[in-house]
């Protein structure tokens, strides 16, 4: 295309939050920020349409010096695993700021310099082809997240903040020593590619596996070390909810799929069994949480435990269906699970509650608003005809493959996760209208109609015509396979 594509997705933001800061009214501030995310979107959507799906190859790759002496450049680029979430990171940035637009009301120029800095740092993850870039950028991120949580958050926003930084730190700073063993051991180099074309040794591989799973667990989160989600969940304001399911997660799985299956292939063998046992665990544990919970956000937190243990199923199944499901539910879970984000925040903004016993009757004083949340909720479940569906058949079938027990693990985890949505959806918009409940509550209004469309499309898209998704994911997990030399590619 003759420009530098990667770079201008990564920067776009960046550069956007340097002008809000000269930025003087709220006005202008929201408007910016709404067109620059736009204007990313719109690089991302031209990224895919030239997006090559017959090869496993880096595409619109850049690489710029940096910092020569020690080989460190501001290499980018994307390929099929990474390509989609690029996208995501793009959409859901959009969604943020049409959700913030009145719910935000002091510090409007600094929340708006914060989620644009994240948005950057995001996509600079996504995008990184160096791992002292990816590493800055992992780190980095965390700044603007614990910002978004500490100053917008509720009453315990201090507290959650303290410990979501506390957590991804521990797990940050492993990863740093994994990082540097890894300098010194694959040739003193931080080229992502030529890291993973290196053959360490068994022992090396161990080590740096669990190093590795440390730092990315807390990321997904895994159990045991899930425990900073919810109270994160809760306090963030309702943008830093969706960014935090939606994309933060991910990173987590990202990063197995990025370094420890193709960097470590012998040791993400070796320990494929104990990756499902913990996986199966998140899957039931995180749908016994939710279905216990009657605050709606600790609900929909939980429940992204248990779809997270989903996508590290299908990652370590380590066959086509189940790696092929667990990058589509990395997707599905940022459009379902960010929406439902969405909804939570938009009925709290109108009855500032968020028990569930408060709730009844919504369909009848709101019918859109809890149609699109059926829409959303059923999505969640993994009805045929909704993007989750897809993905979880495709894990699941991985799963049996590669695990009769942990497979059926997961199913129970699915029966548990119709349990607590269908119940939360009967309790919240059905049956007779609440005492709490405004008698004149309004509906959703085009502003947050704008951000809810385009969710709602990918929910129908992906759930009836999956095979533009799974087409660009296939060439990229298939030659993913044959890195970790996985016995029977096709199954």
């Amino acid at each position: 295309m003759g420009l530098p594509l990667l770079s201008l997705i990564v920067l776009v933001p960046a550069a956007g939050a340097v002008v809000l800061m000269v930025l003087r009214s709220d006005g202008a501030v929201r408007w910016t920020a709404l067109a620059v995310t736009l204007l990313d979107l719109a690089l991302c959507i031209a990224m895919l349409s030239g997006f090559d799906t017959t090869t496993h190859a880096m595409q619109f790759a850049e690489r710029y010096p940096w910092v020569p002496a020690l080989g460190i450049a501001f290499a980018l680029g994307v390929d099929g695993i990474s390509a989609l979430f690029v996208f995501l990171t793009a959409l859901l940035g959009t969604v943020c700021v049409l959700a913030s637009w009145v719910a935000i009301e002091s510090r409007v120029k600094a929340f708006m310099v914060s989620l644009l800095a994240m948005q950057a740092l995001m996509l600079g993850v996504f995008c990184a082809l160096d791992l002292f870039l990816f590493y800055v950028c992992w780190e980095a991120m965390l700044i603007p997240m614990y910002l978004i949580i500490g100053i917008w958050g509720g009453e315990g926003r201090i507290y959650a903040a303290f410990k979501f930084f506390l957590y991804t730190l521990a797990g940050s700073l492993l990863f740093l020593v994994g990082v540097i063993v890894l300098y010194r051991h694959g040739g003193r180099t931080f080229d992502i590619l030529a890291l993973t074309a290196q053959d360490l040794p068994f022992g090396i591989q161990s080590w740096l596996f669990f190093a590795f799973l440390v730092a990315f667990a807390v990321k997904v989160p895994m159990v045991p070390v899930h425990t900073w989600l919810p109270d994160a969940h809760v306090q963030a304001p309702t943008a830093g909810s969706i960014i935090l399911a939606g994309v933060l997660l991910k990173m987590g799985a990202y990063g197995f799929l990025r370094f420890s299956l193709p960097m470590l292939p012998e040791a993400s063998v070796y320990y494929s069994t104990l990756m499902l046992a913990l996986s199966a665990l998140a899957i039931v544990y995180g749908g016994l949480l939710a279905l216990a919970q009657d605050d709606l956000k600790k609900l929909v937190a939980y429940s992204s435990i248990s779809h997270m243990g989903f996508v590290t199923l299908g990652i370590f199944a380590l066959n086509l269906r189940g790696l092929q499901g667990g990058i589509l539910q990395m997707f599905n879970h940022g459009v379902t699970t960010g929406a439902l984000f969405l909804f939570v925040g938009l009925i709290y903004e109108r009855t500032h509650t968020r028990s569930i016993a408060d709730y009844g009757g919504l369909m009848k004083l709101v019918p859109v608003y809890t149609s699109f949340l059926a829409l959303f909720t059923l999505s969640s479940m993994a009805l045929p005809g909704t993007n989750s569906f897809v993905g979880e058949l495709l894990v699941l079938s991985g799963g049996f493959a590669a695990n009769l027990a942990f497979g059926a693990m997961a199913v129970l985890g699915a029966l548990l996760g119709a349990a607590y949505l269908l119940g939360m959806y009967g309790k919240v918009a059905l049956g007779p209208v609440s005492l709490v409940t405004p008698y004149k509550m309004r509906d959703v209004n085009a502003r947050e109609m704008a951000a809810i469309l385009p969710l709602a499309v990918f929910v129908l898209w992906v759930g009836l015509y999956p095979k533009p998704f799974l087409a660009i994911t296939d060439a990229s997990v298939r030659y993913l396979l044959v890195q970790v030399n996985a016995e029977g590619t096709g199954r």
